[in-house]
C-alpha cells in the first residue's frame, strides 16, 4: 500500500482497492504496517478531517494528534491522491 507519510510509529497510507466508484479522498492509519481495516479518516473539501472508523484502535489522545497532522498536510495528501487515482472527490 502506498505510504503517504509517518507520524511517530503510525503509518498513513492509501489502500489501493478503494472501490468502484472510487471513494472520496481519505487515508488509512495503522501502527507499523498497513492493514486492510486500518483506521479510516476522511478529508473534507475545507481540509478538515472526519473519523470514519478507528479500526486500528488508536488511543484517542494519539488519534487527535494524528488527525491534526493530517489536516495540516491535507494539500500534500490530495496531490498524492490525484497522482495515484487520477480524480478526487470529497465526503463533504
Amino acid at each position: 500500500m502506498p505510504q503517504v507519510f509517518k507520524i511517530g510509529g503510525y503509518l498513513v497510507y492509501f489502500w489501493l482497492n478503494e472501490g468502484e466508484p472510487l471513494e472520496p479522498v481519505h487515508v488509512h492509519v495503522a501502527e507499523v504496517t498497513p492493514v486492510k481495516n486500518g483506521t479510516k479518516i476522511w478529508i473534507t473539501k475545507a481540509g478538515n478531517t472526519l473519523l470514519c472508523h478507528n479500526g486500528s484502535e488508536i488511543p484517542l489522545n494519539k488519534l487527535h494528534v494524528i488527525m491534526k497532522v493530517i489536516e495540516a498536510r491535507h494539500k500534500e495528501i490530495e496531490n498524492l491522491w490525484l497522482k495515484k487515482f487520477g480524480t478526487i472527490s470529497y465526503y463533504c
